[in-house]
């Protein structure tokens, strides 16, 4: 795919992986359209870009907001052809523990914004999309969604959710909507403020986004990211070993 001209819709725009999402696809000549809650930050960040990117202020935990978004989108945005679901969060629980440790309302967001967001922005924008020559759909997903850690069993769940989601509507647009690739993105732990917490070894924001560029750019299905390629092999050959390698984080 030749990014040079085409119109993408970044979710978590912002900040993180996100953000240097949204810089990368500018060096490569695309127009951006931000989504996410911190209206400031992306203003500040459009400032520089006048006429080549802009943002939606929204919360895409609420599924009223997931709605607002698609309609919006496909109002401003008639010539969309990346749609790239990048927004979450982790929850994390105590280590050990009975029960969700007062985080039910917290656990019912992020599974909201981490998988029903990009389940209603893919199937909503699905027919703008298809009205390209060729689109992408692009989910962020994570390691986690091999082997679930012990302190954040739902962010792994999902992630492994946003993973099965991907291949089923990557099945649907094979038989519907040729134009549209579908994409896969598994990174491993990246150095963000959700991850700020976690002493393992992390890679930087910048390695993540250039391996979701590239991945456009080689109209790859899969992207699995740095040490996520090392991952793969592993669950392919012991998945116990992973599951102890992953289960304390």
């Amino acid at each position: 795919m030749d990014l040079n001209g085409r119109m993408a819709l970044v979710t978590g725009g912002g900040a993180g992986i996100g953000r240097e999402i949204t810089l990368q696809l500018l060096e490569k000549g695309a127009r951006v359209m931000m989504v996410g809650r911190d209206a400031s930050r992306m203003a500040t960040l459009s400032t520089s870009f006048a006429g080549k990117l802009s943002f939606i202020q929204a919360d895409l935990s609420v599924f009223s907001e997931q709605q607002r978004v698609v309609h919006e989108v496909t109002e401003l945005c008639p010539d969309l052809s990346i749609l790239i679901n990048n927004a979450g969060v982790q929850i994390n629980l105590p280590e050990i523990g009975l029960g969700d440790a007062g985080h039910a309302e917290h656990l019912q967001a992020e599974i909201s914004l981490n998988l029903l967001a990009p389940v209603t922005l893919g199937f909503g924008l699905m027919p703008l999309l298809a009205k390209q020559s060729s689109a992408a759909i692009v989910n962020i997903s994570s390691g986690l969604a091999l082997a679930p850690m012990r302190a954040a069993p739902v962010y792994s769940a999902t992630k492994a959710g946003l993973s099965m989601f991907s291949r089923g509507l990557r099945y649907r647009c094979e038989d519907a909507a040729p134009s549209i690739r579908v994409v896969d993105v598994i990174v491993p732990t990246v150095d963000t403020d959700m991850s700020r917490d976690r002493t393992i070894a992390k890679i930087a924001p910048t390695e993540a986004a250039k391996a979701v560029v590239q991945g456009l750019i080689k109209d790859q299905d899969e992207v699995w990211v740095a040490r996520a390629k090392l991952l793969r092999i592993l669950y392919r050959l012991n998945p116990r070993s992973v599951y102890r390698m992953l289960r304390n984080g």
